[in-house]
């Protein structure tokens, strides 16, 4: 699959800790691990063009001009539950990001994204944002979240996430094209439950303990 609005993280160190979170034995206390050091790498990738701003700083031999971010300006936007476990990681590279959340179930019969809870900081309108989720599996939930975003007018909007399929891509990309969509691996497809395959099984579950 190729878009420019698909950018696959393929660097070594995301691809080898991705491998490690597969395995069915993996634990809660290593998936939870792992996933936080996989984000703070994806980070990385998908901040890469945050505007800059100079400004004075004075070193030990002089007075000079140099570059910082304004993370105060930056929001992350966790689809909760499994969500955390990547913005988590995401703080510890952006410690002033602001943080939203969007509560999203998944209806069991028609696969439908309900919401039942949506807080965020104020000014919308003057921040870039990063919304993140796991697992972009039938995409239900992704759009429904961005939707709900897009009625605040942010500067921008990107979307990240450990693994998809082409079937969440394409759901995904029909409703919002100008949303970049950041990930460690394409896998195969969905099945008829709407999981992942290979996948690495319910990314909730795995993260937190629960069955």
């Amino acid at each position: 699959m190729s878009s420019s609005n698909v950018h696959l993280v393929d660097h070594p160190l995301v691809q080898h800790k991705l491998t490690l979170m597969r395995r069915k034995d993996a634990s809660t206390n290593s998936f939870r691990r792992l996933l936080n050091e996989i984000s703070m790498l994806m980070a990385y990738e998908v901040t890469r063009d945050m505007p800059m701003q100079d400004i004075e700083v004075e070193t030990p031999l002089e007075t000079m001009q140099a570059k910082v971010i304004d993370g105060k300006k930056l929001v992350l936007v966790s689809i909760l539950r499994a969500g955390t476990g990547i913005l988590d990681g995401m703080l510890t590279v952006v410690p002033g990001a602001r943080v939203g959340h969007i509560g999203l179930y998944r209806d069991p019969k028609t696969l439908t994204a309900v919401e039942y809870y949506f807080k965020m900081p104020g000014e919308m309108e003057n921040r870039d944002v990063i919304v993140v989720d796991p697992m972009l599996a039938t995409g239900n939930s992704a759009v429904a979240a961005v939707e709900r975003l897009k009625e605040l007018n942010p500067k921008s909007i990107k979307f990240v996430c450990l693994l998809t399929c082409p079937e969440g891509v394409k759901t995904f990309q029909s409703a919002h094209p100008d949303v970049p969509i950041y990930t460690a691996a394409i896998d195969r497809e969905l099945n008829s439950h709407g999981y992942i395959l290979p996948g690495l099984g319910d990314a909730g579950d795995r993260i937190f303990g629960t069955q």
